[in-house]
């Protein structure tokens, strides 16, 4: 089989289980965003190898999630009702909770935050901070998405508490380096 098939010439691309739309559809657009983002954890993969204790619990962490971010690229490109719905996992609250659970065990670690922090410190850390960036645009075009097409609340909160889990990763990783947070400087 070969990798291109020439079908997405017109600018149309396939749904699973139900039809075509074109490729700047707002479905398109917002599980086009969760690809980007499953990208991004791959670069936080290698941006952090696991140098420590701390990094090789967040490199497990994010290829897992990886894993999760492919199952909502599926949700997002099957739609309710079409024939491929039966087979393709939803993102359920027992995601968000555990989510929720990383975030616990991750930034319970952290330092208290008493400033806004900027993206940097760590290569890890900015990529996390790169990686929350993108959660965030992934998380407004499914929340514009679900008005015209209801697409269950959960994938939205996902997306929501993945972009906190970042932060904390982020603030973690420069903390395992011993390197302080970067910290926003107001002009006077």
């Amino acid at each position: 089989m070969k990798l291109y098939t020439k079908t997405g010439d017109d600018g149309s691309t396939g749904l699973y289980g139900s039809g075509r739309v074109m490729k700047h559809h707002p479905r398109i657009e917002a599980y086009g965003t969760v690809d980007e983002l499953n990208a991004w954890l791959g670069m936080c993969v290698i941006a952090g190898a696991g140098e420590n204790e701390v990094e090789s619990r967040m490199r497990a962490i994010l290829i897992h999630l990886q894993s999760r971010l492919f199952d909502l690229g599926a949700d997002l490109a099957t739609p309710a009702g079409s024939a491929g719905a039966a087979k393709v996992a939803r993102i359920a609250a027992r995601h968000v909770a555990e989510v929720e659970a990383y975030i616990d065990e991750i930034d319970g670690a952290n330092e208290p935050i008493r400033v806004f922090v900027l993206p940097g410190g760590t290569t890890l850390a900015a990529h996390l901070h790169v990686a929350r960036t993108v959660c965030r645009r992934a998380e407004r075009l499914l929340v514009a998405f679900n008005e015209s097409e209801p697409i269950g609340g959960e994938s939205i909160q996902f997306l929501n508490r993945l972009s906190d889990l970042f932060f904390a990763m982020a603030r973690r990783a420069n903390g395992a380096r011993g390197i302080a947070d970067v910290a926003w400087q107001k002009d006077a």
